[in-house]
């Protein structure tokens, strides 16, 4: 009933919202009260068509409704028809994991819901004459909103006052910046790179141009996973599709050749499909990436893309720009330095006084700017040239007194640059950014200057202080072996000056990136040089791809409008809230307070979860070797499988589940490399193998010597329990006083299940033959699991080997 109110409640929307006539107010007065009234009730607000999170109903469905939940109630329906009930210990460790699951990742959910709240932007909007600033979902069709730079387009919109220039490559891939004038259409999803305007909205809600694209997204859906849980995909549909087969074939095997009965075959079947599910493991994962969540939000840190967190783990590369990062966003100018004896003192602050007063300033520079130079503006601006990225600089037209530029003397000079370079880099090198006051003779055209048009009256050096933190924080990545690169649109000296007060190794290496014209110079700078500077916004986002071209996890930080296309393309992209609104949006990660200093919490929050889910997922992947070795050989040998269901849930249980959560949460901050599931088997399969190679000897006793069936099972659960404690200690490695604990407390759990309740957990006492046999292979299991592990560690150390000469071979060609 209630979906059918909902749907009801839509379509009366959608027909009065057709009904609603558009209007044309104006910029000046906005919508009043009642017109702002009729479009909410009429379902013309810009409410979003999907929430950042998955809803609770989702998490509880996706956390029940799986593949291997499936199996498992009809595994139990196997043994339920067959009366053997207490081998359903296992469902109840899958209800347990399932519930634990939801609980985290709900809790992760309200944690993130609520700092996006706090991070959402507001609006200025024109209501009943007064601006004021909304929600973006309380918009409105037809509201007249106002854009300024580092805004991104709520909504789609026509410009109605003013001239901007938006870049629309967040949603149809053209990346160089678009002229907006009035009439002009906004796209929702776009960002303004420079000017103001005022716009009206046009579409709004779902019928917006970036809410139809997600939508048609939605239809095809392929969800861009890490390579973690890619890998824990495949090995899932790997699983899932041998199963079938397997459990036939053993099944038939143990009820049709070995004649062991219909009660027993399905036991024995039951129990190796159970140890080739790995029945924690991707409810483990989940649980452990919700945790990290949530410790990144206690740090005031905001995750958007619960993925990013395992690039974190990886990261060998870390971009910054210099100002908002290294430096604070705060900048202080100094005096104007006079360049033309005809310009005295005073008349160039009235010109950088009427400059900053001509339009509101758009970045912090120009806020800088106009704090300290814009007294009592009087001219009259005939044209104003906005701040670019690309261009940098800003020019205004005065009626009756000329032209003007402000902005970065290399891109104003151009081929006249040596005029004023020596000026410049006098500055440079005491770690100021220099911008450049000329007077122009004519109407400056962005991408056009005459240079012959361009007179320099002064040069305005400005400082930023260094970050307190931001010396130990590039001191921690050094230690970590994370390479910084300074990436800026300043003056390469003034940041390579800047790095080096900061203590960033190799500061001294850096280069103008006007230099660098073409791919293969962008491909050999990466390699070479920390420092660039005067980076346009598209440089910066080939610099990103030609790291990752050479092999590197690079994440990046920044908070500009200038910093939008980097961000998107990094492997992990880390806003700061203070920045552009459209930084943030397209960013994983928000640093909610604008600290930079919380970065090494943040790799090291990374590096701690992926380092303990490989660690747990070798523990898994133990049982799962076996099981599967097990089954095949079982196949096609006369023996029966060594293990029952209830067996196997004691050994997975208190040998891999219940330490692996622990371990899971555990301080672990190496740096990852290698491929997930390269890492896992390595470290699993010493103790398959030796699992399998002890079980057969088990088998091969068994048939020698006539032992009763009831002692396989307790003599093979006894010795898997033996290598399960050995593979925990070297999962647990390096051994502190806490997990001497969690494996102590193991074996007491194990020994408790195997001597007072063992009548429960249906295991037998050993005979005096068996006995001895248990005691010899338990002391052989050691020697056993040495010499494995000293040959994956000869073949670990050849490949490596292998990788690094060809690496070399590479490099010198």
């Amino acid at each position: 009933m209630k979906s059918r109110k909902k749907t009801g409640t839509v379509s009366i929307q959608k027909a009065l919202g057709s009904k609603v006539p558009v209007c044309s107010p104006s910029p000046a007065v906005g919508l009043d009260d009642n017109a702002v009234h009729l479009r909410t009730v009429s379902g013309l607000r810009n409410v979003a068509v999907e929430s950042p999170t998955k809803t609770e109903k989702q998490i509880i469905r996706e956390n029940c409704l799986t593949f291997f939940n499936l199996i498992f109630i009809i595994l139990a329906l196997c043994l339920l028809l067959v009366g053997s009930f207490g081998d359903m210990l296992f469902l109840g460790v899958a209800v347990a994991n399932t519930a634990i699951g939801i609980f985290q990742e709900i809790r992760s959910k309200r944690t993130i819901d609520r700092l996006t709240l706090m991070n959402a932007r507001k609006v200025p909007v024109i209501r009943n004459g007064k601006r004021v600033q909304i929600p973006s979902d309380k918009l409105v069709r037809d509201d007249i909103v106002e854009f300024a730079p580092g805004d991104q387009i709520c909504a789609d919109a026509v410009v109605r006052l003013g001239n901007l220039q938006v870049n629309e490559s967040l949603i149809t891939g053209e990346e160089d910046a678009i002229s907006k004038r009035p009439g002009d259409v906004l796209l929702s999803g776009s960002f303004v790179v420079s000017g103001r305007c005022k716009a009206q909205l046009t579409r709004v809600g779902a019928e917006s141009y970036a809410s139809v694209l997600t939508l048609e997204a939605k239809k095809d859906v392929k969800v861009g996973n890490s390579e973690m849980m890619r890998a824990l995909d495949r090995v899932i549909r790997v699983i899932g599709i041998l199963m079938v087969p397997l459990g036939i074939g053993l099944f038939l095997k143990e009820y049709l050749v070995l004649e062991l009965g219909l009660q027993d075959s399905v036991r024995a079947t039951v129990a190796a499909l159970i140890g080739m599910i790995p029945e924690g493991l991707y409810l483990l994962t989940s649980v452990a990436l919700a945790v990290s969540v949530l410790r990144l939000a206690q740090k005031k840190v905001l995750t958007q893309d619960m993925n990013c967190i395992e690039n974190l783990a990886r990261v060998d590369v870390l971009c910054v720009d210099k100002t908002g990062t290294i430096t604070e966003s705060v900048m202080e100018p100094a005096e104007p330095v006079l360049l033309d004896d005809s310009t005295s003192y005073t008349e160039v602050c009235t010109i950088l006084s009427e400059i900053y007063g001509a339009s509101p300033p758009d970045n912090d520079t120009g806020r800088a700017m106009a704090e300290k130079f814009c007294m009592n503006p009087q001219w009259r601006a005939a044209k104003v040239i906005p701040f670019s990225s690309d261009t940098k600089w800003t020019g205004v037209i005065f009626e009756g007194h000329g032209g003007y530029l402000v902005g970065a003397p290399e891109f104003i000079m151009g081929a006249r640059y040596n005029e004023v370079g020596p000026h410049v880099l006098d500055w440079s090198q005491r770690g100021y950014r220099v911008l450049l006051l000329a007077a122009y003779d004519g109407i400056p055209e962005p991408g056009n200057l005459m240079k012959e048009a361009i007179t320099p009256l002064a040069l305005i050096p400005l400082t930023n202080r260094i970050r307190p933190e931001a010396p130990e924080t590039f001191r921690y990545f050094a230690r970590q072996g994370v390479a910084i690169r300074v990436i800026s649109g300043d003056n390469p000296s003034t940041v390579s000056e800047v790095a080096r007060q900061a203590g960033i190794a190799d500061a001294d290496l850096y280069v103008d990136a006007t230099t660098l014209k073409t791919e293969e110079d962008i491909q050999e700078a990466v390699e070479y040089y920390a420092v660039f500077g005067r980076v346009t916004p598209d440089q910066k986002r080939k610099l990103i791809r030609a790291m990752q071209a050479a092999g590197h996890t690079v994440a990046m930080t920044g908070d500009g409008v200038n910093d939008v296309l980097a961000l998107k393309d990094a492997d992990c992209g880390i806003a700061m809230a203070s920045g552009a609104e459209a930084a943030c949006q397209v960013a994983q990660l928000v640093l909610m307070d604008s600290d930079f200093s919380h970065m090494p919490d943040v790799v090291n929050e990374g590096r701690r979860v992926i380092n303990n889910i490989q660690r747990a997922a070798a523990l898994f992947f133990v049982k799962n070797i076996f099981s599967f070795l097990i089954t095949v050989i079982s196949l096609f040998v006369d023996m029966p499988y060594p293990l029952l269901p209830l067996h196997l849930s004691v050994i997975s249980g208190l040998t891999i589940g219940i330490p692996a959560f622990f371990l899971a949460l555990e301080p672990n901050h190496d740096r990852i490399k290698g491929k997930f599931i390269t890492n896992v088997l390595l470290k699993a399969l010493p103790g398959g193998l030796t699992d399998v190679t002890l079980i057969l000897l088990i088998e091969g006793f068994f048939a020698v010597f006539q032992f009763p069936q009831e002692q396989l099972y307790t003599m093979s659960t006894v010795v898997m329990a033996v290598i399960g404690l050995r593979v925990l200690y070297q999962a647990a490695e390096p051994v502190d006083w806490k997990r001497a604990l969690l494996i102590a407390l193991t074996a007491l759990a194990l020994i408790v299940c195997f001597v007072p309740l063992r009548d429960i957990f249906d295991f037998t006492v050993p005979t005096m033959e068996t006995g001895l046999v248990l005691l010899v292979l338990i002391l052989v299991s050691f020697q056993i699991m040495r010499c494995v592990l000293m040959l994956f560690e000869k073949a670990g150390q050849l490949i490596q080997t292998i990788r690094e000469k060809r690496q070399k071979s590479i490099w010198y060609s």
